[in-house]
C-alpha cells in the first residue's frame, strides 16, 4: 500500500474558499476515479494556510492509471483550468505504507466510496 500524501499552501485568507469550491468540484470527480480518499486536513499549528491531501493505493501502477483516467475527465480539466494560481507551494509525496500496517484498509475504502 501506498499513500499519496499532498499539501498546498494557500495565500493568506483562502483557504476556506478553496475548500469549499474543491469540495463542490473536484473531489467528487476524485473520488469516481481515484477511490482510497483518506481526508482532507487544514493546518491549524505549524506553518499555516496549507491543505493536506491524503490518498490511499495498492501500488504506484495503480495510482498512475487512476490518475491517467482522472485527466481525461473534462470535468477535472475544467477546475484544475480554474484552479491555477490558487496555491503558493505544492508538494507531494508517496509514502509506503510499514510492513505492520494491514493492507485491509484500501478495500475497506474502496468498499464505501472512499468515505
Amino acid at each position: 500500500m501506498i499513500i499519496d500524501h499532498r499539501i498546498y499552501t494557500l495565500p493568506h485568507g483562502q483557504t476556506e474558499e478553496y475548500l469549499e469550491r474543491y469540495g463542490r468540484l473536484a473531489l467528487p470527480v476524485q473520488e469516481e476515479h481515484l477511490g482510497g480518499w483518506l481526508g482532507c486536513y487544514v493546518s491549524d499549528i505549524g506553518p499555516l494556510n496549507q491543505v493536506l491531501h491524503l490518498w490511499a493505493y495498492d501500488s504506484l501502477a495503480e495510482r498512475e492509471a487512476r490518475r491517467e483516467t482522472l485527466d481525461r475527465d473534462p470535468r477535472w480539466a475544467e477546475f484544475r483550468r480554474d484552479n491555477v494560481g490558487s496555491f503558493t507551494a505544492q508538494e507531494t509525496r508517496i509514502m509506503r505504507a510499514a510492513p505492520f500496517v494491514p493492507n485491509t484498509l484500501i478495500g475497506g475504502l474502496r468498499g464505501n466510496g472512499g468515505r
